[in-house]
């Protein structure tokens, strides 16, 4: 897992080029899907390109950076084959990866300063999932999904 895309709104936008400077510190390739200044755009628009690339590319993980990351997440989740968790602390970042197997992290650039952002980043980046009893649980929400794209 060297590989993130990563995106934001006019809300993250500056913690997300801090947190892409901040990836290469720590070794991994990203793929900016935006916002590229602080005008204002659509959240839904760039979630669904960092969870369109996820979905579609398995060396990939995502991050997703809005006002909150609530509405980034709930498109997140719309996108068959991502796992987005909203993350504000270490013990979410944390619970994310190990127990959900999560695969895209959204976090709200106007409520997270840039020293937490970092940590939660390389926290969610470094966590591994744990599998075990938590893999069978991640395969029914993915079960969930497929329910529903059937239809």
């Amino acid at each position: 897992m060297k590989k993130v895309a990563i995106g934001s709104d006019h809300g993250g936008y500056e913690l997300k080029e801090a947190i892409k400077g901040y990836l290469t510190e720590l070794g991994y390739e990203y793929l900016d899907f935006g916002c590229k200044a602080k005008e204002s755009v659509d959240y839904p628009d760039i979630a669904f390109f960092v969870g369109e690339c996820v979905a579609t590319n398995p060396d990939y993980v995502g991050i997703m950076i809005d006002g909150v990351g609530v509405g980034s997440g709930m498109v997140l989740n719309k996108i068959p084959g991502v796992r987005g968790a909203v993350c504000w602390d270490l013990s979410s970042v944390i619970n994310s990866r190990e127990h959900n197997n999560a695969n895209v992290l959204s976090i709200g650039g106007q409520f997270i300063g840039e020293g937490l952002a970092k940590q939660l980043v390389k926290k969610w980046l470094e966590t591994e999932f744990a599998g075990g009893r938590h893999d069978r649980r991640v395969t029914k929400v993915m079960e969930v999904e497929s329910r529903f794209i059937k239809r």
